[in-house]
């Protein structure tokens, strides 16, 4: 398989592409989904409520933190998550930007 050699491509490109990619497992959009409905920090309670195995929910956190969109603290023995509303803000603007592009073309192409 080939390199994707994202130098090719704009800042948003690559940004746009890495969000498609950690919405692309329904675990991390479950996840975000919790910390916004609690609207507050999670410790630990996350693999009851998303129902996957600890290692498994580590590694979807690992992802999210990775792109910042969550935050974590440590706090005794667990780390504690919520949502990086700073970075949420910023994606939505990206990805707004992407799919309202549409809204500036009248053309009737095929």
């Amino acid at each position: 398989m080939g390199l994707a050699k994202s130098e090719l491509f704009t800042n948003d490109q690559n940004q746009i592409a890495l969000l498609a990619k950690v919405f692309g497992h329904p675990a991390r959009v479950a996840i975000l989904q919790h910390l916004f409905k609690i609207n507050s920090c999670v410790c630990g309670d996350l693999v009851t409520i998303i129902g996957l195995a600890q290692p498994t929910i580590s590694q979807h956190l690992r992802e999210l933190k990775q792109l910042q969109l969550i935050k974590g603290t440590i706090e005794g023995t667990s780390v504690c998550y919520c949502i990086n509303y700073e970075k949420w803000t910023t994606m939505k603007i990206i990805i707004s930007k992407f799919l309202n592009m549409d809204s500036n073309n009248s053309s009737n192409c095929c």
